[in-house]
């Protein structure tokens, strides 16, 4: 039987797992090889994940599993995401959605966010733990490729409150050598359906000399969709298969983002310490409505939230916001 969580729709039965290693066929159903398995459970500022305009200031539970329907020769979660599933499974952590959800009200989150590898890898597990955190009033987020079936991607627009979308390149050739896919078009359709069903955010990382000439079209695409959605570009800091690959220059990215910022008003360009692009300026008079600091790989973090009602104070524009501010320690302890 084929598999339908991924562009790939793998055939299972007689061992096979597909490309993800994460599923096989068991009574002629799809089974979860792994269920309730995880690689973290970490505790994280919601901006570095990377979410600018989701519950600013908020804190997140970080929860991940195994495997991926990509291959990304850059991958910087490549012991997780491209190590045989199976081989790894002793350092795991199992914890049943209810167990995950408390911990999270236990430690103060306010939401969960699903970051490490690809959800649909995971998906029946996933589900599990978006019940148990609708009960407890905790939205769920998640990282995604969005290399995924229209059915699955449905599911994903359901299941998470917010998403950040890896649109990682667009030519052909680009999606072969560096990702391992034929091509983009499905992570394109499937941007689109979850701007209709979720508040979507985008990450592209940066190769240069590689899909940097790629920046206009990228957002060119993105504007189509929706021009306020943010984007993320990142710093790329090569791992895997490309570790000796020069880290991207700073002012020529950023000189190449120029034409993307008359595009796209919520354009962030960070992961590097004291980025100057990662406050978010109100798109009609350019004042300045949310203040960050860049720590560099992942460590952003709120410091002045100017928002009155998620407007701007200024001149009453409509800041595209999921969700209100909050403050990092207003749920400590309730359970």
């Amino acid at each position: 039987m084929k598999c339908n969580y991924c562009e790939w729709r793998c055939e299972l039965g007689g061992g096979q797992y597909g490309v993800c290693r994460m599923y096989y066929e068991e009574g002629g159903a799809i089974a979860e090889r792994f269920p309730h398995k995880w690689c973290t459970y970490g505790i994280s500022r919601v901006e570095s994940l990377p979410f600018y305009h989701v519950y600013p200031g908020s804190r997140s539970m970080t929860i991940g599993t195994t495997g991926c329907n990509m291959a990304c020769k850059y991958c910087v979660n490549a012991f997780v995401a491209k190590t045989e599933p199976a081989a790894i499974q002793d350092t795991m952590y199992t914890f049943s959605p209810a167990e995950l959800v408390r911990m999270a009200v236990k430690r103060g989150c306010h939401n969960i966010v699903f970051n490490v590898n690809e959800p649909a890898v995971s998906l029946p597990s996933l589900m599990a733990v978006s019940k148990e955190a609708r009960l407890a009033g905790i939205p769920m987020g998640c990282l995604t490729n969005a290399y995924t079936t229209e059915e699955t991607t449905e599911f994903l627009g359901s299941m998470f409150s917010f998403v950040n979308i890896g649109l990682k390149g667009l030519n052909d050739d680009f999606c072969r050598e560096y990702l391992g896919i034929p091509n983009i078009k499905p992570v394109l359709r499937n941007i689109k359906i979850l701007a209709s069903l979720t508040h979507v955010e985008v990450t592209t990382p940066v190769i240069q000399s590689v899909n940097d000439h790629e920046l206009t079209e990228i957002a060119t695409f993105l504007s189509k969709v929706d021009s306020e959605i943010p984007w993320h570009v990142f710093r790329l800091l090569p791992e895997y298969q490309m570790k000796e690959s020069e880290y991207p220059n700073i002012e020529a990215i950023n000189a190449a983002l120029d034409k993307s910022r008359e595009l796209l008003p919520y354009i962030y360009f960070h992961n590097f310490v004291g980025s100057d692009w990662v406050n978010t300026l109100c798109p009609q008079c350019g004042s300045t409505v949310i203040e960050r600091f860049s720590l560099g790989c992942g460590g952003d973090k709120l410091d002045r939230y100017n928002c009155k009602d998620k407007a701007c104070p200024d001149c009453g524009y409509a800041i595209n916001l999921h969700g209100e501010r909050i403050a990092w320690n207003s749920r400590e302890g309730q359970l």
